[in-house]
């Protein structure tokens, strides 16, 4: 059996790398343009930053969304932990196939399909129970924790399962509740994975834009649907400042996490 030519595998690579990466570098550099047209580099130039920072509509939609992100994602770890937890260890019990169809289902559905049922349950609802309330936050942290709440008990059910079942075994044996072992060793064990589900689900929030645009009311724009309804009037290079302050902000946290796992290693 022939191995690759080491050549022909890093031409491939770096076309791979290049294909998804140098957009987004020229993205970058084109936010210190000073030229408002998007094709012509006139100067380098922080004008489309200051602008940004002074766009109060926009930095009102990145607050909600970071916000709404970040309690999506807690919701979200929350149920989809019990569910994955549920479908890892418990077997099959009386409704078991109806359980796992409302667990996974969101992860089949069409988002446009979940957002007009979503909007529908909520006009039902508010006239059932008299609700006076628009749609706003609130139903849009509902409509991303259904949606995110799915891909976070898929990676919590993998993970489960592959966890040692003697360790609980012993637990039990030694007199320990089911409750004390769930949170005193299944937790520590699959922590890892809690924090890839939390960013996952943080990350569905922040991106999605069917399921708000459904859910959103009056004053409760996300960015998403900011920089959507903006790019159909042309692209303007203050969102390209935008991008690049997230893509900095990501890698900053990527960089610390790197490092907070490494010094575990060493210490372990």
């Amino acid at each position: 059996m022939t191995r690759p030519n080491p050549r022909l595998r890093a031409l491939f690579l770096g076309a791979g790398y290049a294909f998804l990466y140098v957009p987004i570098l020229v993205l970058m550099v084109l936010s210190f343009n000073d030229s408002a047209m998007m094709t012509t580099w006139t100067g380098f130039s922080l004008r489309w930053y200051h602008e940004l920072f002074a766009d109060r509509a926009l930095l009102e939609a990145a607050r909600l969304s970071l916000i709404i992100a970040a309690f999506t994602a807690t919701a979200a770890v929350v149920i989809g932990t019990w569910a994955g937890y549920v479908l890892a260890r418990m077997g099959r019990f009386r409704g078991f196939a109806l359980f796992v169809g409302l667990v996974s289902a969101p992860l089949v559905i069409p988002e446009v399909v979940l957002g007009i049922s979503l909007l529908l349950m909520f006009v039902e609802l508010s006239d059932l129970l008299g609700w006076e309330g628009s749609n706003g936050a609130f139903t849009i942290w509902v409509g991303h924790v259904i949606l995110s709440m799915a891909y976070v008990s898929v990676i919590i059910q993998s993970r489960v399962r592959d966890l040692d079942r003697s360790l609980e075994e012993a637990a039990l044996d030694l007199g320990a509740s089911p409750v004390k072992v769930f949170f005193q060793i299944v937790l520590p064990l699959i922590a890892p994975a809690l924090v890839s589900a939390w960013l996952l689900a943080f990350t569905l929030s922040l991106d999605d834009v069917v399921i708000a645009s459904f859910l959103t009311g009056p004053g409760h724009t996300t960015l998403p649907l900011e920089v959507f309804s903006r790019v159909r009037l042309g692209l303007k290079p203050e969102i390209n400042a935008l991008a690049t302050l997230f893509m900095l902000l990501v890698a900053v946290f990527v960089l610390i996490a790197n490092r907070v796992q490494n010094r575990r290693g060493y210490s372990a």
